[in-house]
């Protein structure tokens, strides 16, 4: 099991460390070519203009999208949200609002109940975003204020918070178990 972790930006080093304790290989995605043969991908947190920039430099923008129309199981924190929205690569129908909490300085933590997550879960938001709209087939499992911070649409997870700081690895286990729901189902057919 391969997950690849998009590593033009972010802590992707935190995100490897947790796949890999839930067994799976990390592979750093720099390059169009860094996507072939992934089962899953995360897209890290980071700043979304800095991200954006260097999707498009790289030739990242349709094999990312190609990817998850392929139902490639995708988890993506923070900016990562912001990168799946309507208005970046459009992967997420979604439209996510940008430091939504706040500057820096309003970075928090906070306990959530993420659907199908089995208890509280600490979240880690740093400059967070947060869902402003949703369509249609767009599940949200956790708000912070009234506000979605936790999404999923088919095989796509996206939060709007760091949970590769925290220890819990639930959230990427999610991710991990999708890629190997989606192998085991190759095998059958």
């Amino acid at each position: 099991m391969v997950v690849g972790v998009l590593a033009l930006q972010g802590d992707f080093e935190a995100h490897c460390r947790v796949l890999s304790e839930l067994g799976a290989d990390c592979r750093l995605v720099r390059t169009p070519k860094d996507l072939e043969d992934l089962d899953g991908l995360v897209m890290p947190g980071g700043e979304s203009t800095t991200m954006t920039l260097g999707i498009e430099r790289e030739g990242l923008t349709e094999p990312l999208r190609d990817l998850a129309a392929n139902g490639t199981p995708v988890l993506a924190t923070c900016a990562g949200l912001i990168m799946l929205d309507r208005d970046h690569l459009g992967v997420l129908d979604v439209k996510a609002e940008r430091n939504a909490f706040g500057r820096q300085v309003n970075s928090f933590e906070s306990d959530l109940e993420l659907e199908g997550f089995g208890g509280a879960l600490r979240a880690v938001f740093i400059r967070a975003p947060w869902v402003d709209e949703t369509g249609d087939g767009v599940e949200v499992l956790a708000e912070v204020d009234g506000h979605p911070v936790a999404v999923r649409q088919g095989n796509i997870m996206a939060v709007a918070f760091h949970p590769e700081l925290t220890g819990d690895p639930r959230v990427h286990a999610w991710l991990v178990e999708r890629v190997r729901a989606a192998a085991e189902a190759r095998e059958v057919a």
